[in-house]
């Protein structure tokens, strides 16, 4: 029997084998599985009412809610595409991505109410709801009916995300109610065979490594607790309340995890694993997290176009650790694929680099998990694919076992005097330093050499750093010609996207655009 794959059967088993379990935490409400169904089906019922059809698109502008996290089935079960936005885009950017997604609706956190009415000069064609005065009068409308499965078409587009625009103007990312299925299915397969696992929401379901989780967590039957905005008195008050089993993060959240003066003053002793992803992580880091949180640190892999997870950093039975330094620089790495991906590490012309941890490549992927296409940008959709296999981007290295070690993004490796230097080798390298809160590395124009790295670095509270000081410390951490030729040292926060990753192309542009800009310190 063939049934359609669509993750409205990721809600609907939830519901079946789950139901009277508390399966949605959010700011002090709790809901059994049964009733989040229950308001999934009146969201769909209401969407439809309001006039929601095929394909039609449904924003959101809202942090982590129970409500956001509703869209992600009344949406589909709408026959529409969720479209959760980035918050921290600016007006411009949303404007762009509005103009080019035109929504039919547009559900929005109160705050963000002044921004919305912004936004309705760009594309005045959408209605809006508001989160905060007007869901629940909304969601009265709908009655809950479940689903057929068998009337839905796996290969119709279900989810509707853009990408942040760090290489360029956003582009809309296609998931179909297949993909996302699969997604699902493998990433359960992988991590979350125990169903009382308690899956705590620290990144944005806005962003790539948020929304790979909600099917998978809703399909296990796993207690979701929802981080509304991530800070971390909250996030360590939400791991001792709720017993956390697992959470994500990127480099920079763990980082001010670590950071946080009361860190010692909770009881972490339910947590068993922090995944860390959406930028390359350091061994260091990752023991830094298991000393801090008694819990196993691992990254992961995947893009915005890969639903998100490619591979992870897990266990592998044919690896054997030579020791504790070897275990800990694996799980830093990408790792290597999870069921039903494909993942190799390609010269120009399509064929496998040396797996030898040495010859650089671009990671090219292929899987159940590759997104459909850019929306309404065909050109753009061919430009990333060589037949079958996405091409992401990313310049990495990888060994016999498959284990794959990304060492940066194409446009971040800096070419200097004919030598490839990884940016975020050096990152690593710096951040390694006791001092060093923060630090980003780019490559700024030079007449000789055409390019020289250039490290941004914002020193812990109440250290006093030197070029000097750094000079001296990574001198037997990096060969000469990766060294940073100029240091910037800041008394704030580097600029950081929506889950906190560093936005380096700010960076960059302060030595390419050729505008006058001042930077502190």
């Amino acid at each position: 029997m063939k049934i359609p794959l669509t993750p409205l059967r990721c809600m609907h088993r939830a519901v079946d084998l789950y139901g009277r379990k508390e399966g949605v935490i959010c700011s002090g409400k709790r809901f059994t599985y049964a009733e989040f169904g229950e308001r999934c089906e009146r969201l769909a019922s209401a969407l439809t009412l309001l006039g929601v059809e095929q394909a039609d698109r449904v924003g959101y502008l809202s942090f982590n809610t129970h409500k956001l996290l509703e869209g992600y089935y009344g949406v589909i079960q709408a026959r529409g595409m969720v479209m959760p936005l980035n918050v921290r885009l600016t007006t411009a950017e949303l404007s762009g991505i509005l103009r080019h997604s035109e929504p039919k609706v547009l559900l929005y956190e109160a705050e963000f109410g002044p921004l919305v009415q912004t936004l309705l000069e760009a594309w005045p064609g959408m209605q809006t709801i508001n989160l905060d005065t007007e869901y629940e009068e909304f969601l009265a409308t709908g009655t809950a009916e479940r689903a057929d499965v068998f009337t839905y078409d796996e290969d119709a587009i279900a989810e509707l995300f853009y990408t942040s625009g760090s290489t360029g103007t956003p582009k809309g990312v296609t998931l179909s109610h297949r993909t996302i299925y699969m997604h699902a299915m493998t990433v359960a397969a992988t991590f979350n065979r125990d169903d009382s696992a308690v899956e705590l929401h620290t990144i944005p379901l806005f962003h790539a490594n948020g929304w790979g989780r909600p099917q998978t967590a809703t399909m296990m039957g796993l207690k979701q607790v929802m981080v509304r905005r991530f800070e971390p008195a909250g996030v360590c008050r939400l791991i001792q309340e709720e017993s956390a089993t697992a959470m994500s993060v990127v480099p920079t959240m763990a980082s001010a995890l670590l950071n946080f003066p009361a860190l010692g003053d909770y009881d972490f002793s339910s947590l068993k694993t922090a995944f860390v992803g959406g930028a390359a992580a350091s061994p260091g880091l990752l023991h830094k997290l298991e000393q801090a949180f008694g819990c196993e640190a691992l990254a992961g892999y995947g893009l915005t176009e890969t639903s998100p997870v490619a591979s992870s950093a897990r266990k592998k039975g044919t690896v054997i650790y030579a020791d504790e330094a070897d275990r800990l620089r694996r799980q830093a790495m990408a790792g290597w694929p999870i069921p039903g991906v494909e993942i190799r590490v390609v010269d120009v012309d399509m064929n496998d680099v040396p797996r030898d941890m040495e010859a650089v490549g671009e990671v090219v992927i292929r899987g159940d998990n590759v997104m459909d296409g850019y929306y309404r940008e065909p050109e753009a959709t061919a430009a990333v694919m060589s037949g079958a296999w996405f091409h992401s981007g990313d310049m990495a290295v990888w060994d016999a076992e498959n284990y794959i070690h990304i060492v940066d993004r194409k446009k971040d490796i800096i070419i200097s005097g004919g030598e490839n230097i990884s940016s975020i080798e050096v990152e690593n390298s710096i951040s390694a330093h006791p001092g060093v809160a923060e630090a980003a590395v780019v490559g700024a124009p030079d007449t000789r050499w055409g390019e020289i790295p250039v490290a941004f670095i914002l020193p812990r509270g109440g250290v006093t750093l030197t070029e000097a000081d750094l000079q001296e410390f990574l001198v037997a951490r990096l060969a000469k010609f990766k060294m940073p030729r100029q240091y910037v040292f800041v008394d704030e926060p580097l600029p950081k996207g929506g889950t906190g990753k560093i936005l380096k192309k700010e960076l960059r542009e302060m030595f390419w655009s050729g505008k006058e800009r001042r930077v502190q310190g």
